[in-house]
């Protein structure tokens, strides 16, 4: 999935049931979604929905963290970040590589068996490990590079040294990360947050190791969608000169809007069907929430402050760049309420961190909840992780950008808190809002450190590495989840990523980019780099130098993100489908018109298809695009590295 870089069974004993009637009851998920992960939630607790899931759907006896995994991952993961660079340094968007990795994992795996390198082929539990270790090595890891690096490098004029550069890229993806642990438990397993990607990810694997007639339905369709995602993607954006039919990129709708054409606006029908496919898997309640935002946003907003000189040129970048921070201020206030307002579950999440530092003081639990709690990741090691990246975070911080000790340990505070926002995003929406999030903290800095453009960039480079790295790691545990995998061992396995992803994605920097000069040209536009670069410019005389505009548009978006969440617990569960998604509703502010289109059809069809044959529906909706979803990203990589290799004349991406 594509990910936009700059805006960028047992019984239950009596004590049991006395501790779950006192407990505080989850919030359900709407019914549609209870539906889609075949867990009915309903007046359930927290900790009722997880032994659900553990007595029922956990496989801990199947192999799964195994080093051939492991070793297959860091290979596939390293190779798809070279890809990813290219296209982050073309686009500035980055392409998500789970899927694409899960089945060359599981053809590579079948092509060693038949030679009889392996003994066997890899199980569908290790296949997801290997996923998640290609999926750190190939994204996390070099979300930055493109982006908060390249401003850097633009401003500077010179690149930092080496070893300056892996270490950050290293601490970044550890803190980010660390900084998913607590969020893990509520977002994946009581929330049952869709994670679109990870979902697409557990149903291309369970259709690669399909038995049965069911099964084998499923997978016919999700390689027959693969198929022509394929065809889609190539007939679009291959890179041969000679290649002479193409698909355009996009269809321009007819008509002016304020003297321009409908596309300056962002109005127009994008010809992939990635956000087609993403959006029949987010469900139609956020799909609505986000097409009326973008109305609000590219019909009415937008055209008011181009009339009155606010926004002086038209694209998506210059609208965007008034846009964000409303967008922004919503999504922000919106997930840190909804993630305070779920206190209780966040705090199971440092379950035995308690009783680790104050032996005895543990209270004694119920034999099944302790055994969930050994094969979730320990608060313990989120304490001891974000503690050592914090210290070489901001060590570098202070060494290498003269960036004081408190300056650096307020960017590490406020990215957890940032992070919990772009992980709830990518939950509900598989688009994680990296760029909208570093704007907050060079928003921040801009007033802490102004006309200091290295600590406004650097600052916000933590911020942005965290979350790429967060909400990476939840989108793969939601694979884990549905196919009832380890989640500490598939934790350890994206930690294994990181080192393979830091090792590959460094020196291709240097590489791709041998000087400043190489950026801004035709070869490498590097837009999500030049985006940075603008705001760290922007800000360096303060909250001032914003347009009192954008000053309004963050103080009400700040107030309408409180005011969902408020809505959403005082209104009857009945309601619940009438309210916008606040997360939704802030997205459609920082990505283009045409993207939101594209979901909402997406949403639209799997909505109508699942009220006129339920049946049919559930069975092919999701295999279906996730095919689309896997065909793509596959081909997109392709050309991505086709066009790195020089074996294209005219580019490739989109």
């Amino acid at each position: 999935m594509a990910k936009p870089g700059d805006q960028g069974g047992a019984g239950k004993p009596d004590s049991m049931t006395m501790a779950f009637k006192t407990a505080q009851p989850a919030e359900a998920p709407p019914a549609e979604e209870k539906e889609f992960l075949g867990i009915d939630t309903t007046g359930k607790t927290a900790e009722e929905i997880e032994l659900e899931w553990f007595e029922n759907h956990y496989h801990g006896e199947i192999p799964q963290l195994t080093v051939r995994a492991v070793l297959m991952g860091a290979v596939l993961g390293g190779v798809m970040s070279l890809s990813n660079l290219y296209v982050g340094l073309k686009t500035g968007w980055g392409l998500g590589v789970a899927i694409t990795a899960c089945i060359l994992s599981f053809s590579i795996g079948a092509g060693l068996r038949k030679i009889g390198v392996l003994k066997s082929n890899l199980t569908i539990l290790e296949n997801n490990c290997m996923q998640s270790t290609a999926s750190s090595a190939g994204y996390s890891t070099g979300g930055t590079m493109v982006s908060a690096i390249a401003a850097l490098l633009l401003i500077r004029g010179e690149h930092l040294p080496f070893w300056t550069l892996m270490l950050w890229t290293f601490f970044l993806a550890v803190l980010g990360v660390m900084m998913a642990v607590p969020m893990k438990r509520q977002m994946v397993n009581v929330e049952q947050l869709r994670f679109p990607s990870g979902l697409a990810a557990a149903e291309t694997l369970r259709s690669l190791y399909a038995s049965g007639e069911a099964a084998v339905k499923k997978a016919r369709s999700l390689f027959m969608a693969g198929g022509l995602g394929l065809v889609i993607a190539w007939f679009r954006d291959n890179p041969l000169a000679w290649w002479k039919f193409k698909i355009p990129g996009m269809l321009e709708l007819p008509g002016m809007m304020k003297g321009a054409p409908m596309m300056k606006w962002t109005i127009g029908i994008e010809m992939s069907l990635i956000m087609v496919a993403a959006g029949a898997i987010i469900g139609i309640r956020v799909a609505w929430s986000m097409l009326a935002g973008a109305v609000l946003n590219y019909f009415y907003l937008a055209p008011k402050m181009y009339e009155q000189g606010v926004i002086t040129q038209l694209g998506y970048r210059p609208i965007v760049s008034w846009s964000l921070w409303g967008g922004t201020a919503l999504m922000v206030t919106s997930g840190l309420l909804a993630f305070a307002f779920q206190w209780r579950t966040i705090g199971r999440a440092f379950s035995g961190m308690t009783g680790m530092l104050r032996p005895g003081s543990a209270k004694k639990k119920d034999p099944r909840v302790a055994k969930m709690d050994e094969i979730e990741v320990p608060g313990s090691w989120f304490v001891a992780g974000v503690a050592v990246a914090t210290i070489g975070v901001v060590a570098i911080q202070i060494i290498s950008f003269s960036i004081s000790w408190w300056m650096g340990l307020i960017s590490v505070f406020m990215s957890f808190f940032l992070a919990v926002v772009a992980c709830r995003a990518t939950g509900e929406t598989d688009i994680t809002p990296i760029g909208a999030m570093g704007k907050i903290t060079q928003l921040t800095y801009g007033v802490l450190a102004p006309a200091n453009m290295t600590t406004n960039l650097m600052t916000a480079c933590v911020t942005a590495g965290a979350a790429s790295s967060s909400a990476d790691l939840l989108t793969d545990l939601k694979s884990g989840y549905l196919l009832g995998a380890n989640p500490r061992k598939q934790f350890i396995a994206q930690f294994l990523g990181i080192f393979a992803g830091a090792a590959v994605i460094v020196p291709a920097f240097y590489i791709l980019v041998p000087t400043a000069s190489v950026l801004g040209t035709d070869q490498f536009p590097a837009p999500a780099a030049q985006v940075w670069k603008g705001v760290a410019e922007l800000l360096a005389n303060g909250l001032t130098s914003l347009h009192i505009t954008a000053r309004w548009a963050l103080a009400i978006g700040g107030l309408v993100g409180l005011a969902i969440p408020i809505l959403e617990k005082l209104l009857p569960a009945k309601a619940r489908p009438f309210i916008p998604s606040a997360m939704g509703l802030g997205l459609a502010f920082v990505i283009p018109f045409f993207n939101t289109l594209s979901m909402f059809i997406g949403a639209l069809i799997a909505w109508t298809l699942a009220k006129a044959k339920k049946e049919f529906a559930e069975t092919y909706t999701v295999p279906v695009a996730s095919g689309l979803i896997a065909g793509e990203s596959i081909m997109g990589i392709a050309i991505a590295l086709m066009s790195a290799l020089g074996l294209g004349g005219n580019g490739g991406g989109h």
